[in-house]
């Protein structure tokens, strides 16, 4: 009789090897760059900086950059420094956000704003920026800088709608999809739209990997939001169950509410609006989301998204860039299991 060998589990991180070992060597030269461009002689600007860049994040933007790149058949090197504006934008977009939303933890860290201040953070933030827009100008491509510019901005404008919808619970899917698409996905869009620009590709190809971006993105954002009230601390890098303290808006939530009853919806005004949060509450909104389906279809949500990323790629002819590219979507939509 034969014996049965369990096979490896596939983890998440797993999944994104192939992506991983293609961009090795160009995330080398954009880690390098990293270092180097939040050198200061203000000696808190790299103090906080690094607190926040070294601390165990994927780097999954930059990495899509250069695998975009690599898509395309781009043989210079400027996709190296808009890997790293990228990663110093979504920097400094984290150290906004924690500010903002009063965030204790980060990458399972202490946030900056606990460290440094409010004000370090925030201050930091914008040398990030500043160093990004640096970089874009150093390339010389002005496609390339009116894409991230603009991704900069409507970033800022998903901030504030996120501000505005925050503790609302009349918020509707449609109003979120659109906070998430401004905020998380404008940034994974313009990560894999430089890199076709760079090459020189077609406007048909340059839309494609926009759309990859931007569903990939949504699909992300998705899954996070998942996580918050499904995940384990340890996956996430903060508490499990933060969104529901900080008083967001998120899709389980929205659902969880129109498909709620009337004490149901008490309940999640009187936690989010009023922030009024007693002991056992965030059991109490765990059991409505399973009650509800919420989570399992905000997962299916992110599916369908993730769906659109790959079909987007349709346009390319295999290859191993293509593979590791479907694998991030992979990745994106696994880590919720």
């Amino acid at each position: 009789m034969g014996i049965v060998i369990p096979l490896e589990e596939k983890t998440p991180e797993r999944i994104i090897d192939q992506l991983t070992a293609l961009v090795a060597n160009d995330m080398a030269q954009v880690n390098r760059t990293i270092l180097l461009r939040t050198g200061s002689e203000v000696a808190m600007i790299p103090e906080v900086a690094n607190h926040l860049i070294s601390s165990g994040g994927k780097r999954l933007r930059p990495m899509l950059t250069l695998a975009a790149a690599g898509l395309c058949g781009y043989s210079g090197d400027g996709h190296i420094k808009l890997a790293a504006a990228i990663e110093f934008l979504h920097t400094a977009t984290l150290l906004h956000d924690d500010v903002v939303d009063e965030s204790d933890m980060r990458r399972g860290k202490l946030a900056a704003r606990v460290v440094w201040g409010n004000e370090a953070s925030v201050l930091v933030g914008d040398f990030l920026l500043g160093q990004a827009f640096k970089m874009m100008v150093e390339v010389g491509s002005l496609p390339c800088l009116d894409v991230l510019s603009s991704a900069a901005a409507v970033i800022a404008e998903g901030e504030v709608m996120q501000l505005s919808a925050a503790k609302d619970t009349a918020t509707t899917e449609d109003d979120y999809l659109a906070v998430i698409r401004a905020k998380t996905a404008a940034l994974f869009a313009a990560a894999c739209e430089v890199g076709p620009i760079l090459a020189g590709r077609s406007k048909a190809e340059v839309a494609a990997c926009r759309g990859f971006g931007v569903n990939l993105g949504l699909a992300f954002q998705l899954i996070d939001d998942a996580l918050d009230y499904g995940g384990s601390s340890a996956k996430l890098g903060k508490n499990v169950g933060d969104d529901f303290r900080e008083g967001k808006i998120t899709l389980p939530v929205v659902l969880s509410f129109r498909r709620g009853t009337p004490t149901e919806r008490d309940f999640w005004r009187r936690a989010l609006e009023k922030g009024d949060i007693a002991d056992g509450d965030l059991e109490t909104a765990l059991a409505m989301l399973k009650k509800h389906r919420a989570l399992e279809d905000t997962i299916e949500r992110a599916r369908h998204y993730g769906a659109m990323a790959r079909d987007a790629l349709e346009l390319f002819p295999s290859s191993s860039w293509k593979r590791a590219l479907l694998d991030a979507v992979e990745f994106a939509i696994e880590r919720a299991h």
